[in-house]
């Protein structure tokens, strides 16, 4: 297989400060932007609502990857599953893909609410949302990703 270097174009400073499967919501941070980017690359960012942020689950370790179908969240009631089923950590590359709200911008920082990673993660790619670009024609899925995310976005301050 071919392998691709990437390099980190920011990272998220401030919001959570540790992994955690719930309670996502609410949390501000700031996604700055390496010094080694124009300012220019950012232009125009403020006018979009959301953004698809591309980061490294820097804190997991290449032994969590797991090549096998299991329950999501250890959980028997849901079906055991493949790895690509599963939008964690123990994927082979180790990556994700979150949409969070752009709140506003401040030279290289863009102020984000609702991104689900924590302080000190690399960001490999920023690009705005596009509604147009979203999923075409009805989303398909099983009941288990509803019931298993029930509590993903709520507020972090509300955590038991």
């Amino acid at each position: 297989m071919a392998t691709y270097e990437v390099e980190p174009i920011a990272t998220v400073i401030g919001g959570h400060t540790r992994v955690q499967d719930d309670y996502q919501g609410g949390v501000e941070s700031i996604i700055r932007l390496d010094d080694a980017f124009p300012l220019e690359t950012l232009q125009g960012i403020e006018e979009f609502s959301h953004l698809t942020v591309t980061w490294h689950f820097h804190l997991a370790r290449p032994e969590d990857v797991q090549l096998h179908a299991r329950s999501p969240r250890g959980n028997p009631i849901w079906p055991a599953t493949g790895t690509f089923v599963h939008r964690n950590h123990r994927r082979p590359n180790q990556l994700a893909i979150s949409y969070p709200r752009l709140l506003k911008t401040d030279g290289r920082d863009l102020v984000v609410t609702d991104l689900d990673a924590v302080d000190g993660t690399p960001i490999l790619d920023i690009a705005p949302y596009f509604a147009q670009m979203g999923p075409r024609g009805p989303v398909r899925q099983p009941a288990w990703p509803a019931e298993m995310l029930a509590t993903y976005w709520l507020d972090a301050s509300e955590r038991p």
